[in-house]
């Protein structure tokens, strides 16, 4: 009896051992569920910042698209400026060139005339004949500024332009074509990137000709050389002046370009 007591007993701990091993595995299945659903979302967030990512990298591609394609625009719209600067003083160039010209004609004219009329006193009063030999002051210093200007504008001997500007400085130092014969002379170092010796053109022409109309193109070209010698506060002083001193001028549009590109 005793016996069957323990094998009862026996059977009731092996029931309930069982019993609490399938307990224990229906308790634990979601468990297995709930840390599969946690990968799923860990992998969902992992996905989504991914694709967050992805989508700022673009965002911001097509800003800097954007930009570039801005500052595009505007240096298409600055080489237009220049473009169509360039034609109105190559056009000024050319009208002053015929206008010196004609002037130059006109004295040579007067000159024979002149000439011819004291040759004719002096034939009729002593029996001398007439000379046309050597012509006055006013007609070496025409002469010699529309040669150096040829050199530019017809020719296109650059080389040969600057010792030419430096002569007819250096002999008509009082002339009416002086501030415009700095002004080339220091164009023309410029375009060989002689800054300091251009400066000195430029800054003759600001200083001692403030009523030049070369005024405002020399101050845009010393605001030119700051920038491009890495001088942004002086580059900034002289388009500002520029735009301020003069704001009806072709200078002033240019100067409002490079300072706003600055």
């Amino acid at each position: 009896m005793a016996f069957t007591a323990i094998k009862s007993i026996k059977a009731g701990v092996t029931l309930c051992a069982a019993f609490a091993i399938s307990s224990s595995a229906f308790a634990q299945a979601p468990v297995v569920d709930a840390n599969g659903g946690s990968n799923l979302e860990q992998r969902i967030a992992v996905l989504e910042r991914i694709v967050k990512s992805r989508t700022e990298m673009q965002h911001r591609l097509q800003t800097q698209l954007d930009n570039m394609q801005s500052e595009v625009d505007q240096l298409r719209g600055s080489v237009e400026v220049n473009t169509n600067e360039l034609e109105k003083v190559l056009e000024r160039q050319r009208e002053l060139y015929l206008e010196i010209d004609k002037r130059v004609e006109a004295l040579k004219q007067g000159g024979l005339a002149n000439a011819g009329g004291a040759g004719a006193s002096l034939s009729n009063s002593a029996g001398v004949t007439p000379s046309t030999g050597s012509s006055s002051p006013q007609e070496g210093e025409d002469e010699a500024y529309d040669s150096a200007v040829n050199l530019i504008l017809k020719s296109r001997e650059y080389d040969k332009a600057i010792p030419a500007f430096q002569s007819f400085i250096q002999r008509f130092p009082n002339s009416e074509y002086a501030p415009n014969a700095h002004y080339w002379l220091g164009q023309l170092l410029f375009n060989k990137q002689q800054w300091d010796d251009a400066i000195e053109q430029f800054n003759i022409v600001s200083n001692r000709f403030s009523d030049s109309v070369k005024r405002p193109d020399a101050l845009l070209k010393l605001g030119v050389i700051a920038e491009r010698t890495g001088d942004s506060s002086g580059a900034r002083n002289f388009f500002q002046q520029v735009i301020s001193e003069y704001p009806n001028s072709s200078a002033k549009r240019l100067a409002e370009s490079r300072l706003n590109n600055l």
